[in-house]
C-alpha cells in the first residue's frame, strides 16, 4: 500500500506543476493588468508600482520568482486587497467554502447512494425512472439557475430562508448554497451508485448467495461494498465540481469564500490572487483525487497494481 501511495504522489506532482505553469502564462498573458484604473496614474508611479510588486522582469524571472515563492509557502500579496497577503485572504475565505464543500458532498453521497439503491432494487418501475429523469434536470440545468430560482421560491415568495449573506455560518444561511451545489452531484451519485448495484446483483454468484438463504443484512452490504467502487472513485471528480461550482455559488448569495475571491481577482486582474486560488483548488482535487484512489485500493486490492 505505501508503494501504491509514493507512485500516486510521483503522479501528482507533475500535473501541480503543468498547472501552476499554464495558469502563470495564461494570466499574465491577458490583456490588462492589476494596476490599470479608469483614471490612469502617472507614468512615474506606474513604473514605481511595477517596479515594487517585480512586474518590470522578464515574464520567464518572474515565473522563477513565483514558483520559488510557491515551494516555500509563500502566494504573495494581492494587488487588490491592500496590507493583506493572499494567504490572509484565504485563511478568512476557506472555513466558507470548506464548510459549503464538505456539507454539498455529504448530501450529495448520501442522497446519491440511497435514490441509487432505490432505483436499483426496482428496475423499470416509476421510481426508478423518476430518478433517472429528475437526475438529468439536475445534471442539465446550470446553479446559476438553481441558484434564483431557490431564492425567489424559499427566500422571497416563502420567507423561509435567507436569500444570501454569511451571518456567522448560520444554519439557514447554508441550506440553499449547499442545496444549489449538491445537486448535481446527487445526480451524478445517484447514477453511479445504481449502475454498480445493478452489476452486482446481476452477477451469479449474486444469485448464489441469494439461494443459500444468507440474512438479508450480510447482502445488502455484500451489495453496497460491490457499488461503492464508482462511487468512491468519482469523489475527486465530484470534489472538483463543487470547488469550481462554489465560484457561482459564492458569487450569487454573497458568501465571502475562496470562490468569490476568484471572481474579485478576476474582476481586478489581480495575478496573485487569482493564481493562488488556481494552486488551491489545484492541491484540493489532486489531494482528494488520492484518498479517492486510497480508499478504492482498499476496497479492490486489483487496483493497486495499475497504479
Amino acid at each position: 500500500m505505501l508503494a501504491y501511495l509514493l507512485r500516486r504522489l510521483a503522479q501528482s506532482i507533475p500535473t501541480l506543476v503543468i498547472v501552476v505553469t499554464l495558469s502563470f502564462f495564461l494570466v499574465r498573458l491577458a490583456p490588462g493588468g492589476p494596476f490599470d484604473l479608469e483614471r490612469p496614474l502617472p507614468a512615474a508611479a506606474m513604473e514605481n508600482l511595477r517596479r515594487v510588486y517585480g512586474l518590470d522582469q522578464p515574464l520567464l524571472v518572474q515565473y522563477g520568482r513565483y514558483v520559488a515563492a510557491l515551494a516555500r509557502g509563500d502566494l504573495g500579496p494581492s494587488f487588490s486587497v491592500r496590507d493583506l497577503s493572499v494567504a490572509e485572504l484565504f485563511s478568512r475565505g476557506l472555513p466558507v467554502s470548506m464548510t459549503l464543500g464538505s456539507l454539498a458532498l455529504l448530501v450529495a453521497l448520501v442522497l446519491g447512494t440511497a435514490f441509487g439503491a432505490l432505483a436499483a432494487l426496482r428496475r423499470g418501475s416509476g421510481l426508478d425512472h423518476a430518478v433517472t429523469t429528475l437526475g438529468t434536470f439536475a445534471l442539465t440545468v446550470p446553479g446559476f439557475v438553481v441558484a434564483p430560482l431557490l431564492q425567489i421560491a424559499f427566500g422571497l415568495s416563502l420567507r423561509w430562508l435567507p436569500v444570501g449573506g454569511w451571518d456567522g455560518g448560520n444554519p439557514k444561511n447554508l441550506v440553499l448554497p449547499v442545496v444549489t451545489l449538491a445537486l448535481p452531484q446527487v445526480a451524478v451519485v445517484a447514477r453511479l451508485a445504481r449502475a454498480g448495484l445493478v452489476e452486482v446483483v446481476d452477477r451469479p454468484h449474486w444469485r448464489t448467495l441469494r439461494s443459500l438463504g444468507l440474512p438479508p443484512r450480510f447482502l445488502a452490504l455484500h451489495a453496497l461494498r460491490g457499488a461503492a467502487l464508482p462511487v468512491v472513485s468519482y469523489l475527486g471528480p465530484a470534489a472538483a465540481g463543487l470547488l469550481t461550482g462554489s465560484v457561482v455559488v459564492e458569487t450569487v448569495f454573497g458568501l465571502p469564500g475562496v470562490g468569490r475571491y476568484f471572481v474579485d481577482g478576476a474582476i481586478n486582474r489581480d495575478y496573485t490572487l487569482v493564481l493562488g486560488t488556481v494552486v488551491l483548488i489545484a492541491v484540493f482535487v489532486l489531494v482528494l483525487n488520492l484518498m479517492a484512489d486510497l480508499l478504492c485500493a482498499l476496497i479492490d486490492p486489483r487496483l493497486r497494481d495499475f497504479g
